[in-house]
């Protein structure tokens, strides 16, 4: 590059001026790197933004009761073992203070929730109307009582009967009863008889805290099997599921995956660059850009984002496949006598390498577009890791190596085979233009070529969602995520009040069968307003014993008897009523978090979980159901996950497309030739049509990351591709050492990546196996459809 009086002389002074720049900004990097806070959290795989009830959704699966609830379960020994062990594990967990619920079917588990109810029957019950203590609103509920006395539920009504004749508490509890309760086996929950699984005992453990909370939740499954292991009976299996467990287990795995790449990528690329190089030095020296490159990205992403997850570390460790060709380029082309190497390699190759880090850069900038905030990760870390990378080849190498890596190594036999191949491919470009109209055949005609499910991007094992299903079917009988009901209100008293109105079109639902039924804290917490319309109900004491009288006249319960109800319906009608804040306060507190959302604007979000008839909710109905109530929507959690990943697949699409042309024009403004750019565009397409292609054989359902894969590959094979246009059209020679440098950086970028296709890390693993091969693509595609003649015609 002409004119440029940064490397001068290279003297002392400026040597040191150089180094010391670098290193201080290597100190403040790895300063900030030690404040970073690094995370493991797969939300950040979940769309960014969304509408007002799909982000009710996301923050359900961040950090709500979804993301704090375990489904344990107990196998092996007998029936009595298991439902022993059950209750003493419960109990142990209980009283441990790091859950705010757990159920195994017994019912001292619920005392202090039916505690609240009894004591609040009256402003609970839907039953409670003027009506219903006139005499003859009376004698009909005391009917309905006492001819219940003679059933099973009579053994639980009976002490209750002076107290609540007219059975409201009877009422409230009905409406407690789930839908699809576990089936029950000496008081605990056992998993049901359908599906062949092995007997066992479960339970449901609701996790205290924030659902983020990664560490906490881990001190809470750790609490879980601690707690197991202390149960003396022989012969038991303990089995944990959830959220919790998917997201502690990512993070380990995150974090094993990222420390075995980078350790095994660093290996193996050393021992190449050592054969390469023969030189312990020189191989030392390339390796400061991939540790500039991996630190700027780190440092970059914790700057902008607050935090760096594990995905982007291990996609971070291809920058030692991808930072380090700028160290080759240089070591190899940068020779020249007495130290003037590095003017030989600016002048010739750093134009070239500088055009390729602006196509790349415009390439991974579409990342930075994406509806993802792990994506947007993933775009941050390259591009802030390969510009680090680029300037320290630029400005630190030829300070520390001015005359580049002198040792020969394996470089000849590269640059030989590589001239070889030169003088070969180009008779095979027919070849490649039929194996690329192949793959738009196969892409065009492949059904269901793109992936349309979130949990493309999880990480969690087909063994371990197995048993998660498992577990959740003897618990909900159905591993369906099922649907709810979402209800907003600019406060908490609007919300309950719309909430009630929406549980009333759905009661009409279950009246028909057309759902099973559905939860709602209305039926705890009502709205005041109901509360007190429920209060004003109730008479006071001398009209009540008048109409109790009548009701009872020449009946089996005399009024006399039933002196207790009447001090309790006086004691109602003064009772305080129930706010959040009271219920917060109470053992109704779980089922206020699990049901209810405040925001920190006021505004409050009730849920009401809808139980479909058989495995699956009509969504269509429920919505037509609930139409004109105001801020009421119904949500079908697989569905709308479905929907938004959908979404912004598509425009993923269209952010890569943009990229694409991106990188297209800014060649077409570097070369400003329109058969160069025809030329270099030429293998970038037909390498991005054959991993297409590949993967349509292959049956590979493409997801967003195969779609990050195929920008890399543009990112990547444009620099190929601008070499071989440079080695065609500028002055530099394509000599063996030239041609070795390409090689060489191409195999390194192949290992990098392949290592990743490797990972068990689908995420990883998606972009792994579309840049590896689409890396070597590129360059063999751009040897083919290159001109050797002129390349190979000049002198050496």
């Amino acid at each position: 590059m002409t004119g440029v009086p940064a490397l001068g002389a290279l003297t002392p002074r400026h040597r040191a001026a150089v180094l010391l720049l670098w290193l201080a900004a290597m100190a403040l990097a790895a300063w900030q790197i030690t404040r970073t806070s690094f995370t493991a959290d797969l939300s950040a795989f979940l769309p960014a933004t969304a509408n007002a009830e799909q982000q009710v959704l996301i923050d359900q699966i961040r950090s709500g009761v979804p993301a704090r609830t375990l489904f344990i379960g107990i196998e092996g020994a007998d029936a009595q073992a298991r439902g022993a062990a059950s209750r003493q594990l419960a109990a142990t967990l209980r009283s441990s203070g790091r859950f705010d619920q757990v159920s195994n079917g017994e019912n001292d588990a619920w005392a202090g929730v039916g505690r609240w109810m009894v004591e609040r029957r009256y402003l609970l019950s839907p039953a409670v109307t003027p009506e219903r203590f006139t005499a003859e609103g009376l004698r009909e509920g005391i009917g309905e009582t006492l001819s219940l006395l003679g059933t099973p539920a009579g053994t639980a009504l009976k002490p209750l009967l002076e107290l609540d004749p007219t059975g409201e508490v009877q009422r409230i509890a009905e409406s407690m009863i789930p839908v699809k309760s576990p089936r029950t086996d000496d008081g605990v929950w056992v998993s049901r008889e359908a599906g062949g699984t092995p007997p066992r005992a479960v339970m449901l453990a609701i996790i205290r805290g924030d659902g983020a909370d990664l560490d906490g939740q881990q001190a809470a499954i750790d609490t879980v099997r601690q707690s197991f292991s202390r149960v003396q009976t022989p012969g038991l299996t303990l089995l944990v599921s959830g959220a919790p467990v998917f997201s502690v287990d990512s993070r380990a795995q995150i974090k094993g995956e990222v420390e075995w790449l980078a350790l095994t990528g660093t290996l193996v690329i050393s021992a190449l660059l050592l054969a390469a190089f023969a030189s312990p030095v020189a191989l030392a020296v390339a390796m400061l850009p991939v540790a500039t490159g991996i630190l700027a990205g780190i440092v970059t992403v914790s700057l902008l984002f607050g935090n760096v997850h594990g995905v982007t570390l291990g996609f971070g460790s291809t920058l030692i496949g991808e930072a380090v060709d700028y160290a080759i380029y240089y070591l190899i082309q940068a020779r020249g006598q007495g130290g003037t190497g590095w003017q030989h390699w600016l002048h010739g190759s750093w134009p070239t390498i500088r055009l390729g880090l602006l196509t790349s850069l415009c390439g991974f900038a579409a990342l930075l577009f994406s509806g993802f905030p792990g994506l947007q990760q993933l775009g941050v870390f390259s591009l802030a890791g390969l510009v680090g990378a680029v300037l320290t080849t630029r400005f630190v190498l030829p300070v520390l190596m001015p005359d580049g890596a002198r040792g020969q190594g394996l470089r000849r036999p590269l640059g030989r085979a590589a001239r070889s191949a030169i003088a070969v491919l180009p008779r095979t470009r027919w070849l490649w233009l039929a194996l690329g109209l192949a793959s738009v055949v196969l892409v065009v005609q492949r059904d269901g070529l793109w992936n349309a499910e979130l949990s493309s991007l999880s990480p969690v094992s087909r063994e371990a969602l197995a048993l998660d299903a498992s577990l959740r079917a003897d618990i909900t009988s159905s591993s369906d995520g099922g649907a709810f009901v979402v209800v907003q209100g600019r406060d908490a008293e609007t919300a309950l009040q719309r909430a009630e109105a929406a549980a009333l079109r759905l009661e009409g639902l279950v009246n028909t069968q057309a759902i099973a039924g559905f939860d709602s804290i209305t039926r705890f917490l009502p709205s005041l307003q109901t509360q007190q319309r429920r209060q004003a109900a109730l008479p006071e004491a001398p009209a009540l014993q008048a109409a109790l009288a009548e009701a009872t006249a020449n009946g089996p319960l005399r009024a006399a008897r039933l002196a207790p109800f009447v001090e309790a319906v006086a004691q109602a009608r003064s009772l305080p009523l129930a706010t959040p804040d009271l219920a917060r306060a109470s053992a109704l507190a779980p089922l206020l978090d699990a049901l209810t959302l405040q925001h920190p604007d006021g505004h409050w979000t009730v849920l009401l979980p809808v139980q479909g008839v058989g495995d699956a909710v009509d969504i269509a109905l429920v919505r037509a159901a609930l139409q004109g109530l105001p801020q009421t929507q119904a949500l079908d959690i697989g569905g709308e996950l479905g929907r938004m990943y959908s979404r912004y697949l598509g425009e993923a699409r269209g952010q890569a497309a943009l990229g694409g042309l991106g990188v297209l024009l800014l060649m077409a403004l570097a070369l400003r030739n329109g058969r160069r750019v025809l030329a270099v565009s030429q293998p970038l397409l037909l390498a991005v049509l054959l991993c297409l292609g590949g993967l349509a054989f292959f049956r590979v359902p493409m997801g967003i990351l195969h779609l990050v894969g195929l920008l890399l590959v543009v990112a990547v094979g444009s620099n190929y591709a601008l070499f071989f246009d440079m080695l065609q059209h500028g002055a530099s020679t394509a000599d063996d050492d030239t041609l070795a440098s390409l090689l060489l950086a191409n195999l390194t970028t192949v290992i990098g990546f392949g290592l990743i296709a490797a990972s068990d890390i689908r995420a990883l693993s998606a972009i792994g196996s579309v840049v590896a091969p689409g890396a070597l693509l590129a360059l063999v595609l751009a040897a083919a459809f290159a001109s050797p003649a002129r390349m190979l015609a000049k002198p050496l």
